[in-house]
């Protein structure tokens, strides 16, 4: 892709990194004090699963890579990648949803306004919603976190529209 590329943004957020690492090690260490004071029960290994899981998180929400080609959008969140063909676009804008209904920062999938998101997101950048014309399983919009939405949102209507990123 490197010859096609037209925009590329990385961006990451400490205090979601900070957020998911003291969550992973206070679930390890309530799974420690757990074995201690009783040995290992179903609580024990609740608290050992939440402490795996808020460490997967911490590792693999560290950042956003958004990458712009002329064959279409590319988001990359940790493990986690999704591709947005230009054909499959049926509009962008910037999102003005409340952060209190996007749910939290990482990877999540909602209703709203009748249509089902995929967000990749950081609760301190703003985001651009991409329509898809049909839907892609039951996802109809694609949204995610940027530092610079109206100039995402300009290239991603230029492309789609044809006239390139110009």
């Amino acid at each position: 892709m490197p010859d096609d590329l037209i925009y590329e943004e990385k961006i990451s957020s400490l205090r979601t990194e900070v957020l998911f690492v003291a969550l992973a090690v206070l679930s390890l260490a309530l799974f420690a004090w757990r074995v201690m004071a009783t040995g290992f029960g179903v609580i024990t290994v609740v608290f050992l699963f939440f402490s795996a899981f808020f460490s997967f998180y911490a590792l693999n929400y560290r950042s956003l890579v958004i990458r712009i080609s002329t064959d279409g959008l590319h988001l990359k969140f940790g493990l986690l990648g999704w591709t947005v063909p230009w054909h499959t676009v049926d509009e962008a804008y910037v999102d003005e949803t409340s952060l209190w209904r996007i749910g939290g920062a990482g990877l999540h999938f909602s209703m709203i306004s009748g249509r089902y998101r995929a967000m990749l997101n950081f609760l301190e950048y703003p985001r651009v919603v991409v329509a898809l014309k049909e839907k892609r399983g039951p996802v109809r919009d694609v949204v995610f976190s940027t530092e610079r939405p109206d100039e995402i949102v300009r290239i991603v209507r230029a492309s789609v529209s044809g006239g390139g990123a110009a």
